[in-house]
């Protein structure tokens, strides 16, 4: 099952069984996400195509460990030994309400990979030029730590190179396995997107901290900005030869294991029983001067 919205030129296939992510985005008429015919095999194959969610955590999560008020709780740590972007990428949705240009999900948090459950909501929202993702994340009948994220899966260019806007000053330092230290080190010749440079060769898997909005995605044919879910924000890079991943979120990956060591600014969120997170980013685009 698919949903499918349209707006003009642009269109947008959303996917509620798988993860309810973006299985397409077409932007001026031109496809600008990896889709399932790009999905990887084995531990990559949930978050290796087109644009999920995350949620209740963002990155990765130091060997499955969630510190919260005294005590350490531990979720499925199934990629290399550490947990990933939350447990809602393959998850099916229900579809709660579509029309031509928007769709609403929810789907509940598996309390035998998130101890504290809850539930989570997805508006997923176009118009000529815009798309509107909105979250919210919903504690259960406890407290919980959360953070919020999307993780697209931008498709390169066949011709000329993307370029990536970046406005940020620092990145987290990480382990050899990229789990963040905690300790920020300030951008360099590699890392350096203030500019937004073609991105060529560069081979980045680089968390992005007190981003200033908006981040540009410059295809030869078209430029995107992705307003950010929080001010200042969390952005992740990577820069596989595959695709391009720019991921806007709430928080700094391994957030609730950083925050417990007393961390500041991490951007992790705590949530009484029935509180809620809202969250969203909004991407819109235009055609280059070229």
């Amino acid at each position: 099952m698919t949903v499918r919205l349209r707006a003009g030129k642009d269109a947008v296939v959303v996917a509620p069984d798988a993860g309810g992510r973006l299985s397409s985005l077409t932007a001026l008429g031109v496809e600008r996400l990896l889709g399932s015919e790009s999905q990887p095999e084995g531990r990559e194959a949930d978050i290796g195509w087109g644009c999920f969610l995350m949620a209740p955590w963002v990155g990765r999560l130091d060997e499955g460990q969630v510190p919260f008020r005294g005590y350490t709780r531990h979720v499925p740590a199934e990629h290399y030994g550490h947990a990933i972007h939350g447990v809602l990428r393959d998850t099916a949705w229900r579809v709660e309400h579509t029309d031509t240009t928007e769709v609403t999900l929810t789907c509940g948090l598996d309390a035998a990979r998130w101890p504290f459950g809850g539930w989570a909501a997805q508006r997923i929202a176009l118009a000529a030029g815009c798309l509107t993702l909105e979250a919210q994340i919903v504690a259960g009948d406890s407290a919980m730590p959360v953070s919020v994220g999307w993780h697209p899966w931008f498709r390169r260019p066949d011709d000329g190179d993307l370029r990536v806007g970046v406005v940020a000053d620092e990145v987290l330092e990480t382990r050899d396995d990229l789990i963040p230290t905690g300790a920020l080190l300030p951008v360099d010749d590699l890392t350096d997107l203030r500019a937004t440079p073609a991105l060529g060769d560069r081979s980045l898997d680089h968390a992005y901290v007190g981003v200033r909005r908006p981040v540009r995605v410059v295809w030869p044919d078209l430029e995107m900005t992705l307003d950010m879910p929080a001010n200042p924000a969390t952005v992740v890079v990577h820069t596989p030869p595959r695709g391009v991943c720019v991921e806007p979120q709430t928080a700094w990956p391994n957030a609730p294991v950083l925050h417990a060591e007393g961390n500041a600014g991490t951007g992790l969120v705590e949530l009484a029983a029935g509180e809620r997170l809202r969250s969203r980013t909004v991407w819109q685009w235009s055609a280059t001067d070229g």
